[in-house]
Formats: C-alpha cells, structure tokens, sequence
C-alpha cells in the first residue's frame, strides 16, 4: 500500500493519544479537542488505512492487532518529526534531551552514577526521568513518549515487540533495622510472619521474585503489609518499625555498607532478575539517547565486574 498523502499529522497525533488513554473523551482532554472531532478524525484515519484500529466498548478502546502494528510505527515516525524539527530550532532546544523511564529498583543507585558520569562529560544535556510501573514505562516507549526505560522488564507482557539489552542481574534480598529483633543471632524463618512485610505492588515483575523467594523459604507472608514501588516509602517505614522488607538489593546495598539497614540470612539467595535497556528498535536513538546507552553499559559492566559501587 502506498502512503495516502491525505494522512495528516493530526491524524497520527488523535491516533497515539487514544491509544495511550485508551479512551476517546480523555485523549480528547489532553488535545483539547472535542470528542465529534477526535471520533471524525478517528473514522477518517481508518477510512483512509482500510481497517480498524480500535474495539470499541463501555470500558473504553483497545487497540485491534492492525492498531498495534500501525502503533510501532506511527509513534516513532511522529516523535522523529517532532525532534527534526526541535533541531532546528535555538534556545533551550540546543541542549541535547534524554527521556528515560526507570524502575524505583534502578533510582537509587545505577541512575546517580549514569547521571553524574553523563553530566561530566557532556556540558549541555538535560536528562528526563520518568519513574513508574514497567507496564506503563513501557506503553510510554512504545508510542515513543521515551526513548529508553531501564530495569527488570523481561517479565512483563508489554516488552513484546521492544528491544531489550541485558546490563545485569539483580536479586531480592531481606532486610530489617540493625535492632530488629529478628536481627540478632541466626534467623527464625517461623517467626518472619510475625512482621509487617514491606513489598513491591502485587502484578508487577519484581512482585514475582519477592513472591518465589518466600516460597522457596517455606515462609508465609504477614498479613500486615505494605505494598508498594516507592523505594523512599519503604526504606523509611523500615528504618521506624519493625517491619521487615523484601527489597532488590540496589536498592539497600548503600544501607548495608553503611549499616543502616541489615540483612537477615534466609539461607538462599533468589537468583535475580535481569536489569537492562529497553528500546524501540523501529525508531533510531538520538544522539543524547545513544550517549546515556553508552554509560549505562559502562555502569553496567562494573556491577558485573563488582568495581561499582
């Protein structure tokens, strides 16, 4: 099929936006548009492509097969006509700009270094980062609203489709106040079900690591917990209770070298997910993106050679 030069950028722009809100009054709010509009240019989008690109219900749109393979390529090809014409403009369009979507597991201790080695070497570069769920960091790439998402994602459904590039593997580990009372002596795995427990959100990747783990142990997870992504939330609950956290160990190992935190001893090791660089391989990488691979392969290979941190 040749491209039909009645295929306007509007229509490519109601496309993404509906299919990032999965609903056509919202994406009609953030393009302050009317919804008759939107569903016009929705209708002419799919007169014109000869298929459908959304099912329709009460709960909203979802994207058709059809509307997923236009997907991969009409958020890139929008987002490289958008950066073409921001390079050719001065001002604070001179700085290079990064969008990364990172994971809380990699907030605390990959991304300060990638940040302090990129800000050393390049003078004029702003890095946007974008925390949040995988499933969400990962709809973000794909319509090309980021250009790179960093963490554990080969787990979820959404990297179907993405380009992933393993940096290094990450496992959970236990942890606790150095007075906890579980924290003296060797570890009563009976009594871990006494504590409030600290987890990631219940559907995400790491959720299903902290879950192996304990079933591994043999251990029943208290009914006191809390659940959560937000690394901060947790490491301070931590520190003022006796609630115990099952944490990625990136997350915490600043806190056990500092003796912060302690690592009470299951008795095995969960073997880790693999943290790495999701990309979309349909869109070429900006030359600001193509620095911050370059330092996130050089952070990464010092995680695995133990020189970092």
């Amino acid at each position: 099929m040749n491209i039909d030069t009645r295929i306007k950028f509007r229509h490519l722009v109601c496309f993404l936006e509906m299919a990032r809100q999965g609903s056509l009054a919202r994406a009609a709010d953030v393009l302050a548009v009317s919804q008759p509009a939107m569903s016009k240019t929705l209708k002419e989008l799919e007169a014109l492509l000869e298929t459908r690109l959304f099912a329709r219900s009460k709960a909203g749109l979802s994207l058709t097969e059809a509307g997923r393979a236009f997907l991969r390529y009409a958020g890139p090809s929008v987002q490289a006509l958008r950066e073409g014409v921001s390079s050719l403009r001065g001002g604070e369009y001179a700085a290079g700009l990064v969008r990364i979507g990172v994971l809380s597991t990699v907030e605390s201790l990959l991304l300060p270094e990638v940040m302090r080695r990129l800000h050393q070497r390049h003078s004029a570069l702003t890095v946007s980062v974008l925390t949040g769920p995988s499933a969400y960091l990962l709809s973000q790439l794909r319509v090309g609203d980021l250009d790179l998402v960093v963490g554990r994602m080969t787990e979820s459904p959404e990297i179907h489709g993405l380009s992933f590039e393993h940096l290094y593997s990450e496992s959970m580990t236990l942890v606790a106040r150095p007075q906890h009372p579980l924290a003296t002596g060797p570890l009563d795995r009976d009594a871990v079900s006494a504590y409030p427990l600290v987890l990631p959100l219940a559907g995400t990747s790491i959720r299903k690591h902290a879950d192996s783990l304990f079933i591994q142990c043999g251990i029943a997870p208290s009914q006191q917990r809390l659940e959560t992504l937000s690394v901060a939330l947790s490491r301070r609950y931590t520190l003022s209770s006796d609630a115990l956290w099952i944490a990625p160990l990136d997350a915490v190992r600043l806190d056990l070298a500092n003796g912060e935190l302690r690592e009470l001893d299951l008795g095995l090791r969960e073997p880790g997910g693999s943290v790495g660089i999701s990309s979309n391989a349909s869109l070429p990488l900006s030359l600001a993106a193509q620095w911050a691979v370059e330092v996130l392969r050089e952070v990464g290979l010092a995680y695995r050679e133990g020189s970092y941190p």
